[in-house]
């Protein structure tokens, strides 16, 4: 905490900001976004910031909290997506206050040195571990080495001491697109990875033997930098974990589907889409479901934070949702490739041995089997004369004709009283 006044911190947080190029109208913007990724209003904004600025001017009087950033198997997206937010990069700044002790991809340092500074930040506990990428388990963890070791082996031995874990993107929480079909090298996410070595022995969490570190899931691909942030303000700064779901997701993030928050919602509610690219319905700005949008069966908050220092998003850009937010580290398979792809159909292929088909066509298919099937059956009736004959139609029932005067309906009373005129002049001819 800081040593000094509520007062005294946000002015000395203030002016280090300022040296930096960041203007405290700046930084309110960013305690805004955190607000808007946490899901608290706005009269929240001069409590973040408060925090922020005892926090961190805290910290600059204490032990910085270190970080341990691995690299798994990914492209990097997640960090490039987090480096690149805007600038001057406030959150960079924020981070700058953290101790980035290990970041293959941003680390200055490699080889040894930094291999040795990972393994002291280990040994001296209280870190907080950020993963990157999807665990690949194939071939007996040889499909992911780094430094010469497992990738496996690597993650048991950071997670045993760490005092959090950031999974930061959907490779992290559940394998992502590198789990997809067929998943050749094994990926998996970094729960169910943990989840599975703890219950056969081979991981162990020094902190509370017998459980799991805390984790949490920050999907989409990449992560937003807005999300990855605000964790990084809970969990670090602030002092305690984001409320979680069942999943282990942030559920102020991802508690509402894209389609509630959605510009073209309105469109979607008055028929109104989009066929064809290129189309007139296209440059209206008509709603995509029809062209595979995933956005009614993906939660995230895309629509309001947004990317690109919150300029636009995938939707906004013209874009169908390709649905990346889905992400269930609970189920092998349920990664958002296998569930959302092709990402420009309306429905997922149905996967039949090693054939894929879209379900219109089964239905299609299924359809055209039952017309022929009714064919042949109307032909094989035909055939076999069991169309001739019958019972002769009765016109009018017979109770009406001989109570006309209750027959029920105005053609059945006609009929009747039309039967017993003729009969009432046959008998009076006779």
């Amino acid at each position: 905490m800081c040593m000094t006044t509520k007062e005294s911190c946000t002015d000395r947080f203030d002016a280090m900001l300022e040296t930096r190029g960041v203007t405290r109208r700046r930084f309110l913007e960013f305690c805004g976004a955190i607000a808007v990724s946490l899901g608290l209003s706005e009269a929240m904004v001069p409590s973040i910031r408060e925090a922020l600025a005892e926090s961190v001017i805290g910290k600059t009087e204490g032990a910085l909290t270190p970080v341990i950033w691995l690299e798994l198997a990914s492209c990097t997206g997640c960090t490039e997506s987090l480096a690149s937010a805007e600038t001057p990069d406030v959150a960079t700044i924020v981070l700058e206050l953290l101790s980035l002790n290990y970041a293959e991809t941003l680390s200055a340092g490699a080889g040894f040195s930094l291999e040795e500074a990972k393994e002291q930040t280990i040994e001296a506990g209280g870190y907080l571990m950020v993963v990157e990428g999807a665990l690949m388990e194939g071939w007996e963890g040889n499909a992911l080495k780094i430094a010469n070791e497992k990738a496996i082996d690597i993650v048991r031995h950071t997670a045993s001491k760490a005092a959090a874990i950031v999974c930061a993107g959907s490779c992290a929480v559940d394998g992502g697109w590198q789990a997809a079909v067929p998943n050749p090298g094994g990926a998996i996410g970094i729960q169910p990875f943990l989840e599975r070595s703890l219950a056969d022995g081979s991981f162990t969490y020094e902190p509370n033997p017998g459980g799991l570190p805390p984790i949490v899931n920050v999907p989409t691909c990449p992560s937003n930098p807005e999300h990855i942030i605000a964790v990084l303000v809970d969990v670090l700064l602030v002092g305690k974990l984001p409320e979680l779901n069942h999943l282990g997701v942030p559920s102020l993030m991802f508690d509402q589907y894209i389609h509630d928050n959605c510009p073209r919602r309105g469109h979607f509610e008055n028929g109104e889409f989009v066929y064809q690219f290129g189309s007139e319905e296209e440059r209206k700005g008509y709603c995509l479901y029809p062209m595979g949008c995933k956005g009614p069966q993906t939660k995230n908050n895309c629509p309001i934070v947004r990317w690109n220092r919150r300029v636009s998003w995938c939707v906004e850009a013209g874009a169908p949702c390709a649905g990346c937010a889905n992400a269930n580290p609970t189920k092998q398979g349920y990664n958002w490739v296998d569930l959302n792809t092709p990402f420009l159909k309306r429905f997922k292929n149905l996967t039949i041995g090693d054939i894929s088909v879209q379900p219109a066509l089964v239905g299609a298919g299924v359809a055209g089997l039952v017309a022929v099937a009714l064919a042949a059956h109307g032909v094989g009736m035909k055939l076999t004369g069991r169309t001739k004959g019958g019972a002769d139609f009765e016109e009018v029932r017979a109770w009406d004709k001989k109570h006309p005067d209750k027959a029920i309906g105005v053609a059945a009373a006609a009929a009747t009283s039309e039967e017993s005129k003729a009969s009432d002049a046959e008998g009076g001819d006779e």
